[in-house]
């Protein structure tokens, strides 16, 4: 397996062990992936990202105090395969390690921290669609459907895997013929769907909730082409 791709399922690994079927639509995209990009030379790139990212929100069930998900930095990978001159498959994997600010939370005192780490991990498969000619230089449109996977990094909590999508808008600069800068702003939309047993193992030291949780980023990638 080439290294590319294993360096990008090693990110993903997270989403893909707690979904069957991400796993199977991801080994199924790989294959045709593989084939578009022997047809397609130099449309394919690896990308990494460092980004920053703000937004999302909980909702404390029992007082409906809001508990935000704390603005930090976050990783990204994505691996894009020319599907024709100006279309590209997507695989895109993006982690943010962050904090919620549970300090109007309704759980009994001294039983929380007053921010609860938290994980988020979104895995999308989508596509980039450039709107200047080729594939490789100017203004595009990106986007994906996938999961988000919730990880609170506390005792008393469990994970939670959702689904979710993403949309954004992209500039590539290339540098020579096979590097280039990416500039990307996306958001990030996730369905939670929770009335107040969110993250809950057993028992609930706080009751969470939520409907939708939105974030955006903004985004600089250093590109290989091939």
């Amino acid at each position: 397996m080439p290294t590319t791709i294993r360096s990008f399922l090693s990110l993903a690994a997270p989403v893909t062990r707690h979904s069957s079927l991400i796993t199977c639509l991801l080994c199924l995209l790989l294959g045709a992936a593989a084939g578009s990009s022997a047809a397609q030379s130099r449309d394919s790139a690896l990308t990494i990202y460092a980004a920053y990212r703000d937004g999302g929100t909980f909702t404390d069930a029992t007082t409906g105090s809001s508990l935000p998900i704390e603005a930090s930095g976050a990783g990204s990978i994505s691996l894009d395969f020319g599907l024709d001159a100006k279309r590209q498959v997507q695989l895109f994997a993006s982690r943010q390690s962050s904090q919620i600010n549970v300090q109007q939370a309704s759980a009994p005192s001294g039983t929380l921290p007053s921010k609860l780490p938290i994980k988020v991990t979104y895995f999308h498969i989508g596509g980039t669609n450039f709107l200047e000619g080729r594939i490789g230089r100017g203004a595009y449109v990106v986007g994906g459907l996938g999961a988000t996977l919730f990880e609170p990094g506390a005792d008393g909590f469990e994970n939670e895997l959702r689904p979710s999508m993403n949309l954004g808008l992209g500039y590539q600069l290339p540098l020579g013929e096979r590097f280039a800068l990416r500039f990307e702003a996306r958001g990030y939309f996730t369905l939670v769907n929770s009335s107040g047993g969110m993250f809950c193992s057993g028992g609930c030291t706080i009751s969470i909730k939520g409907d939708t949780i939105s974030q955006g980023d903004v985004q600089l990638g250093l590109s290989f082409r091939f």
